[in-house]
């Protein structure tokens, strides 16, 4: 079950019912998105993806989804422009779980002393993107 913080709570319960209640919430259809793609390579590893990221991570008690965002859109920046398909994906969960564009370009922006500039302004375009998807 998702709290008014967006956590699943109860982590002894199954983690993948838990992933997939969070996962779908947040991108709905990721996992047979996710499977379509990369099943025929990989057989379990999109029913992976949501027990490990959502149902064991995100959906943790200690700390609310939105900040877990935060960390998650800080990390994607700082490491650059390998992960701009990773960081547009979670810029738009962000944006789902209650974050402010100015939010998530503050953190961004934060991410110029640690990943670079480069990074940063990257990371701010795709941001700009996200955004701009959303107003269309």
């Amino acid at each position: 079950m998702i709290d008014e913080e967006g956590r699943g709570g109860d982590l002894t319960k199954n983690t993948t019912d838990i992933g997939r209640k969070l996962s779908e919430h947040l991108y709905p259809g990721m996992e047979d998105a996710l499977n379509a793609r990369y099943g025929h390579l990989l057989p379990g590893m999109a029913e992976g993806v949501v027990d490990f990221a959502y149902g064991r991570q995100y959906a943790r008690p200690g700390l609310g989804l939105r900040d877990r965002y935060l960390g998650t859109i800080a990390a994607l920046t700082a490491l650059g422009g390998q992960t701009m398909p990773q960081l547009k994906v979670n810029i738009a969960g962000g944006r789902k779980a209650g974050l402010s564009q100015e939010e998530i370009a503050e953190v961004i922006w934060q991410m110029a002393l640690y990943g670079g500039f480069p990074a940063a302004i990257n990371a701010l375009n795709a941001a700009l993107e996200v955004f701009g998807e959303e107003d269309s």
